[in-house]
């Protein structure tokens, strides 16, 4: 019979910390490092599929995507720096290769081929809104742990993603 480590048992991948004069619990930072990662990897993720989207959108509005596509890009890889320099302060180590992050990412596969310029929007809305809702669900969890910077930063990223969610949507809802 196999011995169970601690992080099966738990349930929580196992995080190295160093240390750190930093007065929040070891315990509360190793939770905050676990959850700072996964929104790493998602948002690395949604970085390469926004990407992926300008490199490859199609169409009438093809101009326009493209340019949003890469502004909106720039914004998120801002945001990948932000939360793995918040895991590193906190003593533990970002992961965040390209390898890392599609292991982790929570987030859908992109197309691997063209697409056009409505189905690239709506396939980014599905990502852009996925990410917004687990970001809120962070802040909840930074919020309870009693870590308030990182709450604070998971804040800024959400109301990041919910003006760029607002752009994309405009590109196709229907004025009513």
């Amino acid at each position: 019979m196999a011995t169970k480590t601690k992080t099966q048992e738990n349930s929580r991948p196992a995080v190295r910390m160093i240390k750190t004069s930093h007065d929040l619990p070891k315990e509360t930072r190793e939770d905050m490092v676990r959850l700072l990662n996964q929104h790493l990897a998602d948002t690395f993720d949604l970085f390469s599929q926004t990407k992926q989207a300008h490199w490859n959108v199609k169409g009438p509005q093809f101009y326009q995507l493209h340019e949003l596509y890469d502004e909106l890009a720039g914004e998120l890889l801002a945001y990948t720096d932000l939360i793995a320099e918040r895991a590193t302060a906190l003593g533990g180590a970002a992961t965040g290769t390209v390898r890392m992050a599609a292991q982790a990412s929570r987030l859908p596969e992109f197309k691997d081929s063209p697409v056009g310029s409505r189905e690239s929007v709506q396939l980014l809305v599905e990502r852009y809104a996925a990410l917004a809702e687990s970001t809120r669900q962070g802040i909840d969890t930074a919020d309870e742990a009693g870590d308030m910077d990182t709450a604070d930063l998971l804040t800024e990223v959400s109301r990041g993603l919910d003006k760029s969610l607002w752009f994309l949507e405009a590109h196709i809802q229907q004025g009513e």
